[in-house]
C-alpha cells in the first residue's frame, strides 16, 4: 500500500520531530535586550543592550518565594485567569509602580520597561524579558542591573474546584548594594508587592477579602563574591545619576544643536 504523506509533508515533519512540543512558548536564546518602541511617558534605561541573568549569574543568597491566593466564591477556568493577567498586567500592579509592556502583548522573547521606586523613595528603572508563555503561566527572566537575578513566573491552575493564582520566584540579589537593601527590609517590600497585586487580581474577579499565602525558602544561603561585580549596572544608581543630571542634560542638548552646522 502506498504511502498517503507527500515527500514535502515528510521533510517537514522529519523537520519537527527534534523540536519540543513547547518551543513556540519559550524565548529564543539571546545575548542581550533589544526593546521595541518606548511608550510615552516611560523612562527608558537599563534595558537595551542588557543581558538576561538568572539565579546562577545574582550575587546575594538564593531565594524561593510563592504567593499564592485562592479565587474563592467565584467560577472562573485558570486559562481565563492567565488571559485576564496578561492583558491586564499593569493594572494590578500597586499604585506608583509602572509596568509598560510590549505592544504585542505577553509574549516569549518580549521585553517590557519598568518604572518604579525603590524602598527610601530610590527611582528604578529596568525591565523584563518575556521567557516563556502558554496558556496557563508566563515567566520573566531579569536583566543585568535589576534588583533580582531571576525568574517571576505567574501561574494559575485547579484546586478543589477552585481556581488558584500563583506568583513564584527564584531569585539572588544582582548585587551587594540591592543584598544590603534586600536584608534590611527590601525583602518584605517585595513580599508586600506581590501580594498587594495578587489580591487586585482576585478582587477583578470579585473575590471578596481574598488572602494572600506567601511560603519563602532560602535554597542556597551562599554569597557569591564572583558576581560582587555586578554593582557597575546597578539600575538603581544609574536611574538616580541620570535623574540627578537632567538639569544639566537639557542646556547640553540646545548647546549641541544651536552649535551644529547647517545642512549645505
Amino acid at each position: 500500500m502506498s504511502s498517503s504523506v507527500s515527500p514535502e509533508e515528510g521533510n517537514v515533519a522529519s523537520a519537527e520531530e527534534g523540536k519540543p512540543r513547547d518551543a513556540d512558548y519559550w524565548a529564543r536564546n539571546v545575548s542581550s535586550l533589544k526593546l521595541g518602541r518606548v511608550p510615552s511617558g516611560a523612562i527608558n534605561l537599563n534595558v537595551q543592550g542588557k543581558r538576561p541573568v538568572g539565579p546562577l549569574q545574582g550575587f546575594g543568597a538564593m531565594w524561593q518565594k510563592t504567593y499564592r491566593v485562592r479565587l474563592s466564591g467565584v467560577k472562573v477556568q485558570p486559562t481565563a485567569v492567565i488571559k485576564v493577567w496578561k492583558e491586564h498586567f499593569p493594572e494590578f500592579w500597586p499604585k506608583g509602580n509602572r509596568f509598560y509592556g510590549p505592544l504585542t502583548g505577553i509574549a516569549p522573547g518580549e521585553v517590557g520597561l519598568i518604572n518604579m521606586a525603590l524602598p527610601g523613595g530610590v527611582p528604578l528603572s529596568t525591565g523584563v524579558m518575556i521567557l516563556y508563555a502558554d496558556d496557563e503561566s508566563f515567566t520573566f527572566m531579569t536583566p543585568q542591573g535589576h534588583v533580582f537575578a531571576g525568574w517571576i513566573t505567574f501561574s494559575a491552575y485547579e484546586d478543589d474546584e477552585r481556581s488558584i493564582a500563583q506568583v513564584q520566584v527564584l531569585i539572588r540579589a544582582n548585587d551587594p548594594l540591592y543584598e544590603i537593601g534586600f536584608r534590611m527590609g527590601a525583602a518584605k517590600s517585595e513580599d508586600r508587592f506581590w501580594e498587594n497585586t495578587l489580591k487586585s487580581l482576585a478582587t477583578y474577579f470579585g473575590v471578596e477579602a481574598p488572602e494572600v499565602e506567601t511560603q519563602a525558602i532560602c535554597v542556597d544561603r551562599k554569597i557569591q563574591w564572583s558576581q560582587a561585580k555586578n554593582v557597575w549596572h546597578n539600575a538603581g544608581v544609574r536611574t538616580t545619576m541620570y535623574l540627578m543630571m537632567a538639569p544639566v542634560r537639557v542646556p547640553l542638548r540646545w548647546m549641541r544643536r544651536r552649535n551644529r552646522p547647517e545642512a549645505k
